[in-house]
């Protein structure tokens, strides 16, 4: 009996030890950018256990754990995973948003928003900003991720819209201010539902006061304030208010930024009391377009059709089958020549600028539009890849306030990583198949 109870203990404890080696992963021998914007580490070694990191170094100088499950990233490019900061996971490329509005919204919990999630994730973007949605769905499928429920990206929502006066049929996911203690009940109400974030839109068309209502009870309630950047007006006033981040590059086809509204900007990124200014200037989808509009078969890629039914699959085809004829980008060959313009202004003017795609709009899927943009900016804008990776993980998880957890390749963090073959550096757009990505210590490419 005693040797069968010495036997049982001996099983017992090998299992334990078991379990804990199958927690352990080695990535070994790739070429690593933590996200802090040093020179790379080449064959490098990251050790994780669990859904963290415990350890990083070379090959030269980290003990691999025995036990260890190895992973060679021998001729990989190993990065953070990325983060998008604007995305819209309630649509998906669809070119008609008042009939998807009236027809999806049933699917938008348990279909729509997942398979947005989903492809985020497989394209390697780990954590993204879910930038207008109804509340209800916004919440449940973060939290769906959260708990391990369902694969994705880790969402920052913002549930709905705040904006003067919600466009007709979209009420469920815009919601209307009608004087500052309306609109700081609408703050109130979506911190007490615990979004991450406040969208407001047309704050050029809302008093000033109902604006500062917006700004001061987000303030209050630990929510930051993201705000359009469309119309000179709605630029200027969201800095007079105090907002956190200008989304778009906007102004339409003007060519450039007004005098005053760049003189708002240099005072504001001299402030340094109140931290960097930020700003995603979304750009690939208005850049692409006439490329995408002249070779449509860009647009046969079936990433975007991951947990998409056949019928919405069908539905999305049809809408986008005449890229020439869509409203929605009629415009965007005048704007095209105005994008690098605006977007070295800001940053001349000591801007941060952070990835963001808008992905989600017409002909725009959450499968590709990041390394799209990624790549628009360095091949395209002549802007340094580590400045554009950095924008890409550092400054996103800093901004939203959880760079202790994500963001870059350190111990003690969250194992958020990705890896591709070759050199990202040199060749950027080879983000646009990941070999691997992981997401808190778990593997899913």
């Amino acid at each position: 009996m005693r040797k069968l109870s010495t036997c049982f203990l001996f099983f017992l404890i090998s299992m334990a030890v078991f379990a804990q080696n199958q927690e352990l992963k080695a990535l070994v021998g790739g070429t690593l950018i933590d996200g802090y914007g040093s020179n790379p580490i080449k064959n490098s070694v990251i050790i994780i256990k669990g859904e963290k990191i415990i350890a990083v170094g070379t090959m030269d100088n980290t003990e691999i754990p025995s036990g260890a499950e190895v992973i060679s990233t021998e001729g990989m490019t190993v990065l953070p995973g990325l983060w998008d900061m604007h995305v819209h996971t309630m649509i998906n490329g669809h070119a008609d948003y008042a009939y998807w509005d009236k027809t999806y919204p049933p699917l938008l919990n348990n279909v729509i928003m997942p398979s947005s999630a989903h492809q985020l994730l497989m394209a390697g973007v780990t954590s993204a900003r879910d930038l207008g949605a109804p509340l209800e769905e916004s919440i449940a499928v973060r939290d769906a991720i959260n708990n391990g429920e369902i694969p994705g990206a880790t969402l920052y929502v913002s549930g709905p819209f705040i904006q003067k006066k919600p466009y007709p049929g979209t009420e469920d996911f815009r919601w209307g201010v009608n004087g500052s203690e309306d609109a700081r009940k609408k703050i109130r109400k979506l911190a007490s539902a615990g979004v991450d974030v406040i969208k407001l839109i047309d704050q050029d068309q809302m008093s000033i006061e109902e604006l500062k209502a917006v700004v001061d009870e987000a303030h209050k309630n630990n929510l930051k304030v993201v705000a359009h950047g469309h119309r000179p007006e709605e630029i200027r006033r969201g800095l007079q208010v105090g907002a956190d981040c200008f989304e778009h590059t906007g102004l339409s086809s003007a060519p450039q930024y007004p005098k005053d509204i760049m003189e708002m900007i240099r005072e504001r990124t001299a402030d340094m009391s109140q931290g960097p200014l930020f700003w995603c200037p979304t750009v690939e989808g208005l850049y692409n377009y006439e490329y995408t509009r002249d070779n449509p078969e860009k647009l046969d890629n079936d990433s975007w059709h991951r947990g998409l039914p056949d019928t919405v699959i069908t539905d999305i085809k049809n809408s986008i089958q005449h890229p020439d004829r869509l409203p929605y980008f009629q415009l965007t060959p005048v704007r095209k020549p105005t994008l690098q313009t605006k977007i070295q202004q800001l940053m001349d003017a000591g801007v941060v600028l952070m990835i963001g795609t808008d992905s989600g709009i017409p002909m725009k899927f959450h499968s590709q539009s990041t390394w799209n943009e990624l790549d628009v900016w360095v091949n395209e804008f002549g802007i340094d890849p580590m400045y554009a990776i950095r924008a890409a993980t550092y400054w996103p998880s800093l901004w939203m306030g959880v760079a202790d957890e994500v963001g870059t390749i350190t111990p003690g963090k969250y194992a958020d990583i990705i890896a591709v073959e070759g050199d990202v550096l040199r060749y950027i757009s080879l983000l646009q198949d990941v070999d691997m990505v992981i997401k808190h210590g778990k593997r899913y490419k």
